[in-house]
């Protein structure tokens, strides 16, 4: 049996979204930085050491075996997300899809991430996303909105980003039709069968599920559900941990996930907001006196990881052990084409670990 048809099972008919460290000089102008695309940024050393080093911190933050791809992991929650994270990536680190914002006549990168993430829920305020995307600050996103709805409305940025991300797919991917019919069925399923309830991203995304004839912008918007279910679910996570937003940031860079100060840059918090998260993580023993993860610290990063997955796992219910494999095994190739193609760099805002 192929794998589409093993797929297929009994779906039928397949259904119709230091970051690093920037370099001062080159910032004003959007240059190419130390050879990565357009808006990328410096790395510092400390970051890709612990990046790199399979005995380092990752490796004590994933304890896990390696999958096919070659990426710790430690479940199929983990696994599905790790292969389907690049084909939602895109929409980040395309080069062509970081020129969309400007594309809709707003202002730089950050002006058009926003309406294009939140269009699904309608012309929301800076409080509303503030609460569903978990790290921004209220700052950054009242001088975003509602200033971008007053230029582009929800419903023309959607239509801008399936095009936009259906062009990037093809562009990596010359066979993602193909790629597209093979997995649309289970992923629809995924989709269909998941809870809505406290997923107020993945909620809103699946209500655009299966408006799309480009099966290519059908494939995005599945991937993108999946994305939002589980960072919907990571939010809830970190809430429940009682990790405000500069919090997580600061303890997911000490832990070596994200890098640190430029994370701060691009999430709008200031030096004074990010050394006063860091103190609140010191008195709760997360940080020590020089600002390095402590094992507790360590410990608690892993738990939060470990909650997400499980939560992100209800996805998985309605395929069979062998639905799920070949699943995974469609996915696999397509992702490591996107990860060679820097879709999403190596070294990146996500967390996603290396693929190579």
């Amino acid at each position: 049996m192929s794998v589409q048809e093993t797929l297929k099972g009994s779906y039928g008919s397949s259904r119709s979204g230091s970051i690093w460290y920037r370099d001062r000089a080159s910032a004003a102008t959007d240059t190419l930085v130390s050879g990565l695309p357009q808006g990328a940024y410096r790395i510092n050393a400390a970051y890709l050491a612990a990046r790199t080093d399979p005995g380092g911190t990752v490796a004590r933050a994933f304890p896990a075996a390696t999958d096919s791809f070659g990426i710790m992991t430690t479940t199929a929650a983990r696994t599905l997300w790790l292969r389907t994270e690049p084909l939602h990536a895109v929409v980040y680190f395309d080069d062509e899809c970081r020129k969309l914002g400007k594309a809709m006549g707003l202002r730089g990168f950050w002006m058009g991430y926003f309406p294009t993430r939140l269009a699904p829920l309608g012309p929301v305020g800076p409080a509303v996303a503030e609460a569903v995307l978990g790290v921004f600050a209220p700052g950054m996103l009242a001088r975003a909105l509602p200033a971008a709805w007053e230029i582009v409305s929800p419903g023309e940025a959607l239509d801008w980003r399936a095009r936009y991300t259906a062009d990037a797919l093809r562009r990596v991917l010359p066979d993602a039709d193909e790629v597209a019919a093979a997995v649309a069925g289970p992923l629809g399923a995924v989709v269909a069968d998941a809870p809505a309830l406290a997923r107020p991203l993945f909620a809103a995304n699946r209500e655009l599920c299966g408006r799309r004839a480009d099966p290519v912008e059908e494939l995005w918007q599945l991937v993108t559900c999946l994305r939002e279910f589980r960072g919907d679910a990571h939010v809830a996570v970190l809430a429940d941990h009682e990790l405000d937003a500069p919090e997580a940031l600061v303890l997911a860079a000490a832990t070596g996930r994200v890098p640190g100060e430029g994370m701060r840059m691009d999430r709008g918090w200031t030096e004074e907001e990010w050394a006063d998260a860091g103190e609140r993580l010191r008195s709760r023993g997360l940080l020590d006196t020089r600002g390095a993860v402590t094992d507790r610290g360590r410990e608690e990063r892993e738990r939060i990881e470990e909650a997400t997955d499980r939560l992100a796992a209800r996805l998985l219910r309605p395929l069979a052990e062998g639905q799920l494999e070949a699943l995974l095994g469609a996915l696999a190739e397509p992702a490591r084409r996107l990860r060679k193609a820097g879709i999403p760099p190596e070294i990146n805002p996500i967390g996603l670990p290396q693929g190579h």
